[in-house]
């Protein structure tokens, strides 16, 4: 147990050097103990498990007041499982986590079951934050106005679509206008998001006027509410499921609206993990094939 007072000692005080003739003497019963994992190789390698989500896993099991020696080894190999293999972080919104991202998750799963993948549900600025602080290795979702140090890979596209109840008068409409929308109140987005500020943009274009009945934020509750009764919603067909479709009816508003890209995001000149490149390539497996300039060979000049 003196081995696993030093052990506990280090981890939170973080000061080695205090503690160096007592972890000296300790070595050989902590090496012991943990052997059979193979957790910790080297007790002298603290120091880099400390810091990490390495250390934080043993911190968490050395944090409490009792110890399941038996179990240690066994529990600090599940926490860090897949450390070996990588880890692997990407930025979304709720959209594109919901509706586009479920397939490819599933395929880098198959594929690679040891890496740690983490979906960060965050939207607008929140995702450039953290792919420029490197919180994130990539993002994927839609953009309209990319900054000069990212990049966007377009590689889906969706249509605008008007839905409403199946019985609603704009349903069976012959030849829709988009002034014919006035009369019947919009469920949208909060305004901070990209898809009220389109609307809002595009019927201000035309000059034709329009009324929000009810601001509400998820495509999952806009459905709802509109398959309710209690108003019409302009979404994109990303959101649309062929279970919508028996409940709500869809009209095409391309001819005003414009269509939605959703691609990938990286930052500029950020080298790319073996882990980012593989999701990558699920996406778009040419993304990040060499170019024919970037190639060898000999100059024209």
């Amino acid at each position: 147990m003196r081995a696993f007072q030093v052990l506990v000692s280090v981890t939170r005080e973080r000061k080695i050097s205090l503690v160096a003739r007592d972890l000296e003497q300790a070595r050989l019963a902590v090496r012991d103990l943990l052997a059979a994992g193979e957790t910790i190789k080297r007790v002298d390698q603290l120091g880099e498990a400390r810091s990490g989500r390495a250390g934080e896993a043993l911190r968490h099991l050395l944090g409490c007041d009792y110890l399941d020696l038996d179990g240690l080894a066994a529990s600090f190999r599940e926490q860090v499982r897949g450390l070996d293999a990588g880890e692997l972080n990407v930025a979304a919104g709720s959209s594109t986590i919901l509706y586009l991202l479920p397939g490819i998750v599933e395929a880098f799963r198959e594929r690679h079951p040891d890496v740690r993948l983490s979906l960060h549900n965050v939207t607008g600025a929140s995702g450039l934050d953290l792919l420029r602080s490197d919180g994130v290795d990539l993002a994927v979702g839609s953009m309209l106005d990319v900054p000069a140090d990212l990049s966007y890979s377009p590689v889906y596209r969706f249509e605008p679509m008007l839905i409403m109840p199946l019985d609603h008068p704009l349903a069976g409409k012959r030849d829709l206008r988009l002034e014919d929308l006035s009369p019947y109140g919009l469920i949208l987005p909060p305004k901070r998001l990209t898809t009220y500020r389109l609307v809002d943009l595009v019927f201000q274009q035309n000059r034709v006027p329009y009324t929000v009945a009810l601001e509400v934020g998820g495509w999952e509750v806009i459905k709802q509410y509109v398959a309710m009764g209690l108003g019409i919603s302009i979404v994109t067909a990303i959101c649309l499921t062929e279970a919508d479709r028996q409940r709500l009816a869809t009209r095409s508003l391309a001819r005003w609206f414009p269509s939605r890209s959703y691609g990938i995001v990286m930052r500029k000149g950020k080298f790319l993990s073996p882990q980012a490149r593989a999701f990558v390539e699920l996406i778009q497996p040419e993304l990040l094939a060499p170019r024919a300039h970037d190639e060898g060979g000999h100059s024209e000049r």
